[in-house]
């Protein structure tokens, strides 16, 4: 999937080279703000592993996970592991489709990758809300209430994200994926939505990585 365009021509007007400009400037700042992206998810969601571990080394009062506390119901940490992970392996499977310019197979995939990530956040916002302890019964408690609600929406962020992409591949042919389209601003169009479309897939990836270490910090070592 090609996401850079070649110099243009000479003989272009003054208009046509800074539209190159300017679309090569929108190329980068996608893959930069993904980047970007990481990071900023990386320093967000790794003060909550730190503060699991900093309170579970502390255990003040033996208040990280007293004795008769009743965690959150396994079965529904997996659930929502399962739907994050597949969504994100089916986003990149059928990334692969489109790449080979079966425009409807990634619309498809990415429908059920859309609905799986949104089911996640459905069941964790029931989950939140009928949680068998208060947030500040202990260490524990404090971790996962302020982990999951920003979690949940980061995801929910996501899959908005993700649904914008479905909208804006609806108006490009699905022959401009594999054959250079007409005029330079259809080809910019297709080269700007693969952009942004890999750098979804790139935090999807990486927010399936997060939901994986959460499952194993709440549900597995507590």
């Amino acid at each position: 999937m090609a996401e850079t365009t070649q110099q243009p021509p000479a003989g272009l007007t003054r208009e046509a080279e800074e539209a190159g400009f300017y679309h090569e400037a929108a190329l980068n700042a996608a893959w930069t703000g993904a980047r970007l992206a990481l990071g900023g998810l990386t320093f967000l969601f790794g003060t909550f592993v730190f503060g699991f571990f900093y309170l579970r080394s502390l255990n003040s009062h033996d208040e990280w996970y007293p004795s008769g506390f009743k965690g959150p119901q396994a079965w529904v940490g997996i659930v929502v592991l399962l739907l994050i992970v597949v969504s994100a392996a089916v986003q990149s499977l059928v990334l692969q489709r489109i790449k080979a310019g079966h425009k409807g197979a990634w619309q498809g995939g990415a429908l059920v990758a859309l609905v799986l990530g949104l089911a996640a956040v459905a069941i964790q916002i029931w989950q939140l809300t009928d949680l068998p302890f208060w947030p500040g019964s202990s260490g524990f408690a404090s971790c996962f209430v302020g982990f999951y609600p920003v979690f949940m929406v980061t995801v929910f962020g996501a899959m908005v994200w993700l649904e914008t992409l479905i909208m804006r591949v609806r108006s490009i042919p699905e022959l401009a994926f594999v054959e250079q389209p007409p005029t330079y601003a259809e080809a910019f169009a297709v080269q700007r939505f693969q952009a942004s479309l890999s750098a979804f897939t790139v935090v999807w990836n990486y927010l399936a990585v997060i939901a994986i270490v959460a499952w194993v910090l709440f549900y597995l070592v507590h």
